[in-house]
């Protein structure tokens, strides 16, 4: 498994813990990387995604609701709405990951942790948002 992988995994395990505990961001990354993954060293690309999303959290839920048909955020399992909140954060704010690589992942983490629906459900959305507000290239 890649490195951004990794990443974007540990990325929505803390984010998932943050939704359920509702302790601060640093401390969760602190405590989850104690518990689950003491031998790596400083990941510095799943925490500018959690700091990311956490920072701009209301305009990425924005995103999420105006393209999701008939779906409110809460509606939305954990699981998916911060997959979600990732990927959005990296079509964004990471000029450095090519898109498809994100919409892939993003499927991928969905068909991994989330229901039998949760690929084509982030997929749809992420797609909606990619044309409509990203504009970019896949």
């Amino acid at each position: 498994m890649g490195k951004r992988r990794r990443s974007r995994e540990f990325a929505l395990q803390v984010l998932y813990q943050l939704e359920i505990t509702k302790q601060g961001a640093l401390q969760a990354i602190v405590q989850l990387k104690e518990n689950f993954s003491p031998e790596e060293g400083e990941d510095e690309f799943a925490k500018r995604m959690i700091l990311g999303v956490m920072e701009r959290r209301q305009e990425i839920d924005r995103l999420i609701e105006e393209r999701s048909e008939n779906w409110r955020l809460d509606r939305m399992t954990i699981i998916d709405r911060n997959i979600l909140r990732i990927a959005i954060f990296e079509l964004l704010y990471c000029s450095e990951v090519p898109p498809k690589v994100t919409l892939n992942e993003a499927i991928d983490l969905g068909k991994r942790y989330g229901s039998e629906e949760s690929g084509s459900f982030i997929n749809g959305i992420l797609d909606r948002i990619q044309n409509e507000v990203i504009r970019k290239p896949l």
